[in-house]
């Protein structure tokens, strides 16, 4: 079993193991912090990375786009790593990028490192939207949003089994709202022991863990 069903505010949702977010009523497929490009920005600055990252990223969204035939697709914001990294795809990533277009609508949230995603992106671009019992935004609000779905804070849970620890990224959810893990390819993440992630869920809380083939849910 690659996926793990939970209810948000009333709305059953599927996470996928992948750390994408599929809404069977609406057929709407979810991606938080895509990345685009991080590894050729990291290049700028001295730090060496193999710069494919974000054919990774594209190559793991179509075979999430093959599994569920989405009619609707939506990017919770910092789906590129910063305001050039648009003009740093090559030929064959915007092939691919225009082909995921073509397979579903779109809409673009705006995030901290993307405030004005590309104007060639098909699509909506916009700050926030609200579709049914469900709100979806890039950085998750302070109070606490009954519906939200958001990204930016990457969440991360160290789970140790058999003596050996290991940091996977997760959602987290308390049922009320959920944070998504980053789904780009070079990533990093934030423990959800940290002030800015239990500060969001004021009772208790699960960690849903990405396994290689399943989704774990463990007391966050």
């Amino acid at each position: 079993m690659t996926e793990k069903r939970i209810e948000v505010n009333g709305e059953e949702l599927v996470l996928d193991s992948a750390g994408a977010l599929w809404w069977p009523s609406e057929r709407a497929l979810v991606f938080a912090d895509l990345h685009f490009e991080k590894g050729s920005f990291y290049g700028f600055t001295g730090q060496m990375l193999p710069p494919y990252d974000t054919r990774t990223t594209l190559k793991r969204m179509m075979a999430l786009f093959d599994a569920y035939s989405p009619a609707l697709a939506i990017a919770l914001g910092d789906s590129f790593h910063d305001r050039d990294a648009p003009n740093r795809l090559d030929g064959f990533e915007r092939e691919q990028l225009a082909s995921l277009g073509e397979r579903a609508d779109w809409i673009w949230i705006a995030g901290n490192h993307d405030p004005v995603p590309p104007s060639w992106l098909k699509g909506t671009i916009t700050e926030e939207v609200a579709i049914g019992g469900l709100v979806f935004r890039h950085e998750p609000s302070e109070m606490n949003a009954r519906g939200e779905i958001a990204g930016h804070l990457h969440p991360c849970k160290t789970v140790t089994r058999r003596g050996q620890s290991l940091r996977r990224r997760c959602f987290a959810s308390d049922g009320k709202r959920l944070v998504m893990p980053s789904f780009g390819a070079y990533t990093g993440g934030l423990d959800v022991r940290d002030i800015a992630l239990r500060s969001l869920f004021p009772k208790d809380f699960f960690a849903y863990v990405l396994g290689r083939a399943r989704v774990y849910a463990v007391a966050g």
